[in-house]
């Protein structure tokens, strides 16, 4: 049986609590990613999908999944995902980056798909700082990783830029363009699929237009 080519999508969700009031929102844009996903080991048999879904929040990291088979995927509700607290956002980044990094130790046929989502800058982490965040990231670049950072209420390109992070979108808190955000995000994903599928470069742009939702 021909070995598929690993393909591991990390997303780390904010659960802090100014993502209340778009909870729902954000639970059912999530939900469809999840079935893009699934989806794409149809339409791409060549590949072996995983998903690690991580959130945080002041309170710490929460594993939804971590290198979970994409027919294992479940899909989040109210109860798995509880904003609250404040946005310890290079933690999160620190813990779950290095956390796969690891995991994948010792392994060459992958790519690993970085998607970070955020309405708030960083005011809570005690463990990284921006500085060893962008150094990790930057390694992670030259191993296959692709980074994404999507963002709301603050300024998203710089805040991914100090991160080492070039592939940014911006959305406005309302139904609507969260909508239209997670329906780029889903169209770029599948791109990049393709792109996987095509053994084509991968250091283009993961958005293909501009960086607004």
């Amino acid at each position: 049986m021909e070995k598929k080519h690993q393909v591991h999508n990390l997303i780390i969700l904010d659960e802090s609590g100014s993502m209340a009031n778009i909870t729902n929102t954000i639970i059912s844009g999530f939900n469809e990613l999840v079935q893009t996903i699934k989806g794409s080991e149809e339409q791409f048999p060549d590949q072996e999908h995983f998903i690690s879904l991580i959130s945080f929040n002041g309170m710490g990291q929460k594993e939804l999944h971590f290198m979970d088979a994409a027919a294992q995927l479940q899909e989040i509700d109210a109860q798995r995902y509880q904003p609250n607290a404040s946005t310890p956002l290079f933690d999160a980044m620190g813990y779950s980056l290095n956390k796969l990094k690891y995991a994948l130790e010792g392994k060459t046929d992958y790519n690993v798909l970085v998607t970070i989502m955020t309405d708030g800058e960083e005011n809570a982490s005690k463990e990284f700082n921006g500085s060893t965040i962008k150094a990790l990231v930057e390694q992670l670049k030259t191993q296959g990783w692709t980074f994404t950072y999507i963002g709301t209420d603050h300024d998203v390109t710089a805040i991914a830029s100090r991160l080492g992070i070039e592939n940014t979108m911006s959305f406005e808190k309302n139904e609507a363009d969260i909508k239209n955000m997670f329906s780029k995000e889903r169209e770029s994903r599948r791109s990049y699929y393709h792109k996987i599928h095509q053994k084509e470069n991968l250091d283009g742009k993961y958005f293909d237009d501009e960086n607004k939702a």
